[in-house]
Protein backbone atom coordinates (compact mmCIF):
# COMPACT_ATOMS: atom_id res chain seq x y z
CA UNK A 1 0.00 0.00 0.00
CA UNK A 2 2.91 2.33 0.71
CA UNK A 3 4.61 1.44 -2.58
CA UNK A 4 4.94 4.44 -4.87
CA UNK A 5 5.32 4.52 -8.63
CA UNK A 6 8.07 6.65 -10.11
CA UNK A 7 5.51 9.42 -10.72
CA UNK A 8 4.62 9.77 -7.06
CA UNK A 9 1.44 7.72 -7.49
CA UNK A 10 0.48 4.79 -5.28
CA UNK A 11 -0.67 1.35 -6.34
CA UNK A 12 -4.37 0.89 -5.64
CA UNK A 13 -5.78 -2.06 -3.77
CA UNK A 14 -7.85 -2.78 -6.84
CA UNK A 15 -5.86 -2.62 -10.06
CA UNK A 16 -3.90 0.55 -10.73
CA UNK A 17 -0.97 -0.62 -12.84
CA UNK A 18 1.73 1.62 -14.29
CA UNK A 19 -0.17 2.00 -17.54
CA UNK A 20 -3.57 2.54 -15.79
CA UNK A 21 -6.36 1.24 -17.97
CA UNK A 22 -9.57 3.29 -17.72
CA UNK A 23 -12.95 1.62 -17.43
CA UNK A 24 -14.98 3.18 -20.23
CA UNK A 25 -17.64 1.94 -22.61
CA UNK A 26 -15.73 0.83 -25.71
CA UNK A 27 -18.70 1.08 -28.04
CA UNK A 28 -19.51 4.68 -27.16
CA UNK A 29 -15.86 5.70 -27.44
CA UNK A 30 -15.61 4.06 -30.85
CA UNK A 31 -18.78 5.82 -32.05
CA UNK A 32 -17.52 9.18 -30.82
CA UNK A 33 -14.12 8.64 -32.44
CA UNK A 34 -15.80 7.80 -35.75
CA UNK A 35 -18.12 10.82 -35.50
CA UNK A 36 -15.21 13.20 -34.84
CA UNK A 37 -13.18 11.77 -37.73
CA UNK A 38 -16.07 12.11 -40.18
CA UNK A 39 -17.15 15.56 -38.99
CA UNK A 40 -13.56 16.86 -39.09
CA UNK A 41 -13.55 16.56 -42.88
CA UNK A 42 -15.94 19.51 -43.15
CA UNK A 43 -15.08 21.78 -40.23
CA UNK A 44 -12.91 24.89 -40.02
CA UNK A 45 -11.88 25.09 -36.35
CA UNK A 46 -11.61 22.58 -33.52
CA UNK A 47 -12.33 23.80 -30.02
CA UNK A 48 -10.48 21.68 -27.47
CA UNK A 49 -11.89 22.25 -24.01
CA UNK A 50 -9.49 21.29 -21.21
CA UNK A 51 -10.24 22.49 -17.69
CA UNK A 52 -8.02 25.31 -16.50
CA UNK A 53 -7.42 23.44 -13.23
CA UNK A 54 -6.21 20.30 -15.07
CA UNK A 55 -4.88 21.74 -18.31
CA UNK A 56 -2.39 19.08 -19.32
CA UNK A 57 -4.01 15.73 -18.71
CA UNK A 58 -7.55 16.89 -19.54
CA UNK A 59 -6.59 17.62 -23.16
CA UNK A 60 -7.19 14.54 -25.32
CA UNK A 61 -3.90 13.55 -27.04
CA UNK A 62 -5.85 11.73 -29.80
CA UNK A 63 -7.61 14.89 -30.95
CA UNK A 64 -4.98 16.19 -33.39
CA UNK A 65 -4.86 12.89 -35.29
CA UNK A 66 -8.67 12.58 -35.39
CA UNK A 67 -9.25 16.10 -36.69
CA UNK A 68 -6.52 16.19 -39.32
CA UNK A 69 -4.68 18.91 -37.39
CA UNK A 70 -7.25 21.61 -38.11
CA UNK A 71 -6.72 25.07 -36.55
CA UNK A 72 -7.36 24.62 -32.84
CA UNK A 73 -8.73 26.88 -30.17
CA UNK A 74 -7.78 25.76 -26.66
CA UNK A 75 -10.38 27.02 -24.22
CA UNK A 76 -9.17 26.67 -20.64
CA UNK A 77 -12.56 26.37 -19.01
CA UNK A 78 -13.46 27.11 -15.38
CA UNK A 79 -10.61 29.56 -14.92
CA UNK A 80 -12.34 30.82 -11.79
CA UNK A 81 -11.45 27.51 -10.09
CA UNK A 82 -7.83 27.43 -11.28
CA UNK A 83 -4.55 28.87 -10.02
CA UNK A 84 -4.14 32.13 -12.03
CA UNK A 85 -0.34 31.87 -12.22
CA UNK A 86 -0.46 28.32 -13.57
CA UNK A 87 -3.23 29.25 -16.01
CA UNK A 88 -0.92 31.90 -17.47
CA UNK A 89 1.80 29.27 -17.93
CA UNK A 90 -0.55 26.95 -19.82
CA UNK A 91 -1.86 29.77 -22.01
CA UNK A 92 1.69 30.74 -22.95
CA UNK A 93 2.52 27.14 -23.85
CA UNK A 94 -0.56 26.58 -26.00
CA UNK A 95 -0.26 29.96 -27.74
CA UNK A 96 3.32 29.09 -28.74
CA UNK A 97 2.12 26.07 -30.72
CA UNK A 98 1.50 26.49 -34.48
CA UNK A 99 -2.10 26.76 -35.63
CA UNK A 100 -3.31 27.14 -32.04
CA UNK A 101 -4.86 29.92 -29.99
CA UNK A 102 -5.68 29.68 -26.32
CA UNK A 103 -8.02 31.63 -24.09
CA UNK A 104 -9.22 31.13 -20.52
CA UNK A 105 -12.79 31.71 -19.42
CA UNK A 106 -15.54 30.79 -17.03
CA UNK A 107 -18.14 29.06 -19.18
CA UNK A 108 -21.01 30.31 -17.03
CA UNK A 109 -20.32 33.98 -17.93
CA UNK A 110 -21.96 34.80 -21.27
CA UNK A 111 -19.86 37.88 -22.05
CA UNK A 112 -16.63 35.94 -21.59
CA UNK A 113 -17.86 32.91 -23.51
CA UNK A 114 -18.60 35.03 -26.60
CA UNK A 115 -14.86 35.67 -26.90
CA UNK A 116 -14.36 32.27 -28.45
CA UNK A 117 -16.46 33.19 -31.49
CA UNK A 118 -14.08 36.05 -32.25
CA UNK A 119 -11.11 33.77 -31.60
CA UNK A 120 -12.39 31.26 -34.16
CA UNK A 121 -12.64 34.00 -36.80
CA UNK A 122 -9.07 35.07 -35.99
CA UNK A 123 -7.88 31.50 -36.60
CA UNK A 124 -9.74 31.24 -39.93
CA UNK A 125 -10.45 34.80 -41.16
CA UNK A 126 -11.59 33.56 -44.59
CA UNK A 127 -14.71 31.93 -43.15
CA UNK A 128 -17.86 33.92 -42.41
CA UNK A 129 -21.07 35.06 -44.04
CA UNK A 130 -23.90 32.96 -45.46
CA UNK A 131 -21.78 31.75 -48.39
CA UNK A 132 -19.00 30.42 -46.16
CA UNK A 133 -20.37 29.88 -42.64
CA UNK A 134 -17.95 29.05 -39.85
CA UNK A 135 -18.12 25.37 -38.91
CA UNK A 136 -16.71 24.54 -35.50
CA UNK A 137 -16.32 21.19 -33.73
CA UNK A 138 -16.13 21.28 -29.93
CA UNK A 139 -14.45 18.37 -28.18
CA UNK A 140 -13.43 17.49 -24.67
CA UNK A 141 -13.20 14.72 -22.12
CA UNK A 142 -16.28 13.81 -20.03
CA UNK A 143 -17.47 16.32 -17.43
CA UNK A 144 -15.28 19.12 -18.78
CA UNK A 145 -18.15 21.60 -19.06
CA UNK A 146 -18.96 21.57 -22.79
CA UNK A 147 -22.72 21.62 -22.30
CA UNK A 148 -22.52 24.51 -19.83
CA UNK A 149 -20.36 26.48 -22.25
CA UNK A 150 -22.74 25.85 -25.15
CA UNK A 151 -25.74 26.93 -23.11
CA UNK A 152 -23.89 30.11 -22.19
CA UNK A 153 -23.09 30.82 -25.83
CA UNK A 154 -26.61 30.21 -27.05
CA UNK A 155 -28.26 31.99 -24.14
CA UNK A 156 -30.65 29.13 -23.46
CA UNK A 157 -30.62 25.47 -22.49
CA UNK A 158 -29.46 23.96 -25.78
CA UNK A 159 -27.45 21.11 -24.28
CA UNK A 160 -28.04 18.96 -21.22
CA UNK A 161 -25.55 19.74 -18.47
CA UNK A 162 -24.73 17.99 -15.20
CA UNK A 163 -21.81 17.59 -12.81
CA UNK A 164 -21.04 14.05 -13.92
CA UNK A 165 -19.38 12.25 -16.79
CA UNK A 166 -21.18 11.04 -19.90
CA UNK A 167 -24.21 13.36 -20.10
CA UNK A 168 -23.93 14.15 -23.84
CA UNK A 169 -24.73 10.93 -25.73
CA UNK A 170 -24.79 11.96 -29.41
CA UNK A 171 -23.55 14.68 -31.75
CA UNK A 172 -25.59 17.89 -31.80
CA UNK A 173 -25.55 20.80 -34.28
CA UNK A 174 -26.19 24.20 -32.72
CA UNK A 175 -26.44 27.54 -34.54
CA UNK A 176 -24.73 30.33 -32.65
CA UNK A 177 -25.41 32.74 -35.51
CA UNK A 178 -26.68 32.59 -39.09
CA UNK A 179 -23.12 31.93 -40.27
CA UNK A 180 -21.69 30.06 -37.25
CA UNK A 181 -22.44 26.37 -36.68
CA UNK A 182 -21.19 24.51 -33.62
CA UNK A 183 -21.05 20.70 -33.59
CA UNK A 184 -21.02 19.18 -30.11
CA UNK A 185 -19.73 15.64 -29.53
CA UNK A 186 -19.88 13.35 -26.49
CA UNK A 187 -16.90 13.52 -24.16
CA UNK A 188 -14.25 10.96 -25.01
CA UNK A 189 -11.35 9.56 -23.04
CA UNK A 190 -8.41 7.94 -24.75
CA UNK A 191 -8.23 4.11 -24.51
CA UNK A 192 -5.25 3.90 -22.17
CA UNK A 193 -3.50 6.40 -19.93
CA UNK A 194 0.29 6.16 -19.81
CA UNK A 195 0.73 8.95 -17.24
CA UNK A 196 -0.32 7.28 -14.01
CA UNK A 197 -0.78 10.61 -12.22
CA UNK A 198 -3.31 11.63 -14.86
CA UNK A 199 -5.57 8.70 -14.03
CA UNK A 200 -5.92 9.81 -10.43
CA UNK A 201 -6.38 13.46 -11.42
CA UNK A 202 -9.09 12.56 -13.93
CA UNK A 203 -10.86 10.58 -11.24
CA UNK A 204 -10.54 13.43 -8.73
CA UNK A 205 -12.08 15.88 -11.17
CA UNK A 206 -14.99 13.61 -12.16
CA UNK A 207 -13.98 12.78 -15.74
CA UNK A 208 -14.12 9.07 -14.91
CA UNK A 209 -17.28 7.43 -13.61
CA UNK A 210 -17.31 6.56 -9.92
CA UNK A 211 -17.33 2.80 -10.56
CA UNK A 212 -13.84 3.01 -12.05
CA UNK A 213 -11.97 4.08 -8.91
CA UNK A 214 -11.95 4.03 -5.11
CA UNK A 215 -12.56 7.38 -3.45
CA UNK A 216 -10.04 6.74 -0.70
CA UNK A 217 -7.21 6.00 -3.13
CA UNK A 218 -8.01 9.08 -5.22
CA UNK A 219 -8.23 11.34 -2.16
CA UNK A 220 -4.90 10.06 -0.84
CA UNK A 221 -3.21 10.72 -4.17
CA UNK A 222 -4.81 14.18 -4.36
CA UNK A 223 -3.59 15.07 -0.85
CA UNK A 224 -0.13 13.70 -1.69
CA UNK A 225 0.15 16.40 -4.36
CA UNK A 226 -1.72 19.27 -2.70
CA UNK A 227 0.15 19.21 0.62
CA UNK A 228 3.24 20.75 -1.01
CA UNK A 229 2.15 23.61 -3.32
CA UNK A 230 -1.22 24.22 -1.64
CA UNK A 231 -0.52 23.41 2.02
CA UNK A 232 -1.98 26.71 3.22
CA UNK A 233 -5.27 26.05 1.43
CA UNK A 234 -5.57 22.68 3.17
CA UNK A 235 -4.73 24.21 6.54
CA UNK A 236 -7.28 26.98 6.10
CA UNK A 237 -10.11 24.73 4.91
CA UNK A 238 -9.67 21.96 7.47
CA UNK A 239 -8.27 23.99 10.40
CA UNK A 240 -5.06 21.97 10.38
CA UNK A 241 -1.82 22.72 12.18
CA UNK A 242 1.66 21.84 10.98
CA UNK A 243 1.37 19.04 8.42
CA UNK A 244 5.10 18.32 8.24
CA UNK A 245 5.79 14.66 8.86
CA UNK A 246 2.20 13.54 8.29
CA UNK A 247 1.72 10.71 5.83
CA UNK A 248 -1.14 10.93 3.32
CA UNK A 249 -3.15 8.44 5.40
CA UNK A 250 -2.59 10.44 8.58
CA UNK A 251 -3.58 13.64 6.81
CA UNK A 252 -6.82 12.12 5.51
CA UNK A 253 -7.54 10.77 9.01
CA UNK A 254 -7.00 14.22 10.54
CA UNK A 255 -9.25 15.86 7.96
CA UNK A 256 -11.95 13.30 8.74
CA UNK A 257 -11.75 14.14 12.45
CA UNK A 258 -11.86 17.88 11.84
CA UNK A 259 -14.89 17.52 9.55
CA UNK A 260 -16.77 15.11 11.82
CA UNK A 261 -16.56 12.11 9.50
CA UNK A 262 -16.67 9.66 12.41
CA UNK A 263 -18.21 6.27 12.98
CA UNK A 264 -18.77 4.06 16.01
CA UNK A 265 -15.91 4.01 18.48
CA UNK A 266 -14.66 7.42 17.37
CA UNK A 267 -12.95 5.98 14.33
CA UNK A 268 -12.71 8.06 11.17
CA UNK A 269 -14.93 7.01 8.28
CA UNK A 270 -12.24 7.18 5.60
CA UNK A 271 -14.75 6.78 2.78
CA UNK A 272 -16.69 9.81 4.00
CA UNK A 273 -13.49 11.80 4.56
CA UNK A 274 -12.33 10.98 1.03
CA UNK A 275 -15.66 12.10 -0.44
CA UNK A 276 -15.34 15.41 1.44
CA UNK A 277 -11.84 16.07 0.06
CA UNK A 278 -12.80 15.20 -3.51
CA UNK A 279 -15.97 17.30 -3.40
CA UNK A 280 -14.13 20.29 -1.91
CA UNK A 281 -11.64 20.12 -4.78
CA UNK A 282 -14.28 19.77 -7.51
CA UNK A 283 -16.42 22.64 -6.25
CA UNK A 284 -13.51 24.99 -5.64
CA UNK A 285 -14.16 25.08 -1.89
CA UNK A 286 -10.49 24.32 -1.25
CA UNK A 287 -9.46 27.36 -3.28
CA UNK A 288 -8.04 28.03 -6.73
CA UNK A 289 -5.96 24.97 -7.59
CA UNK A 290 -4.31 23.63 -10.74
CA UNK A 291 -3.03 20.08 -10.47
CA UNK A 292 0.06 20.46 -12.62
CA UNK A 293 2.36 22.98 -14.24
CA UNK A 294 3.51 22.51 -17.85
CA UNK A 295 6.95 21.49 -16.57
CA UNK A 296 5.52 18.89 -14.18
CA UNK A 297 3.28 17.41 -16.85
CA UNK A 298 6.16 17.20 -19.31
CA UNK A 299 8.21 15.32 -16.72
CA UNK A 300 5.37 12.91 -15.89
CA UNK A 301 4.71 12.35 -19.59
CA UNK A 302 8.36 11.51 -20.30
CA UNK A 303 8.39 8.95 -17.49
CA UNK A 304 5.07 7.53 -18.67
CA UNK A 305 6.32 7.18 -22.24
CA UNK A 306 9.40 5.32 -21.02
CA UNK A 307 7.30 2.93 -18.94
CA UNK A 308 4.92 2.45 -21.85
CA UNK A 309 7.78 1.61 -24.21
CA UNK A 310 9.08 -0.94 -21.71
CA UNK A 311 5.59 -2.45 -21.36
CA UNK A 312 5.24 -2.69 -25.13
CA UNK A 313 8.67 -4.34 -25.44
CA UNK A 314 7.66 -6.99 -22.88
CA UNK A 315 4.38 -7.55 -24.68
CA UNK A 316 6.15 -7.93 -28.04
CA UNK A 317 8.62 -10.43 -26.54
CA UNK A 318 5.79 -12.55 -25.14
CA UNK A 319 4.00 -12.56 -28.48
CA UNK A 320 7.22 -13.40 -30.36
CA UNK A 321 7.90 -16.35 -28.03
CA UNK A 322 4.33 -17.55 -28.48
CA UNK A 323 4.67 -17.50 -32.26
CA UNK A 324 7.99 -19.35 -32.05
CA UNK A 325 6.43 -21.99 -29.80
CA UNK A 326 3.67 -22.71 -32.28
CA UNK A 327 6.10 -22.48 -35.21
CA UNK A 328 4.37 -19.45 -36.73
CA UNK A 329 7.71 -17.74 -37.23
CA UNK A 330 11.22 -19.27 -37.40
CA UNK A 331 13.37 -19.31 -34.30
CA UNK A 332 16.11 -16.63 -34.51
CA UNK A 333 19.61 -18.03 -35.14
CA UNK A 334 21.62 -18.75 -32.03
CA UNK A 335 24.45 -16.33 -31.47
CA UNK A 336 27.87 -18.01 -31.55
CA UNK A 337 30.57 -16.34 -29.49
CA UNK A 338 34.22 -15.99 -30.45
CA UNK A 339 35.42 -18.93 -28.34
CA UNK A 340 33.16 -21.38 -30.21
CA UNK A 341 34.50 -20.07 -33.52
CA UNK A 342 38.07 -20.67 -32.33
CA UNK A 343 37.20 -24.28 -31.56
Amino acid sequence: REHKLGLGSRVSRRKHTQDMSICVHYRQRHQTKTAITERAKAIDVVIDLPDADRSGYSANPMLAALTGRRPTLKVLNKQDLADPERTSQWLALYNSQPGTRAIALDSSVKAAARRLIAACHELVPTRGGMAKPMRVLICGIPNVGKSTLINSLVGKRAAKAADEAGVTKAEQRISLADDFYLFDTPGMLWPRIIVAKSGYNLAASGAIGRNAFEDEEVALELLDYLKTPYARLLQKRYKLGDMAGLSDEQLLDEIGRKRGALQSGGRVNLQKAAELVINDFRTGTLGRITLETPAEFAQWLAVGQTLDAERQARKDAIERNRLIKFKKIPRPPREVDAKENDC
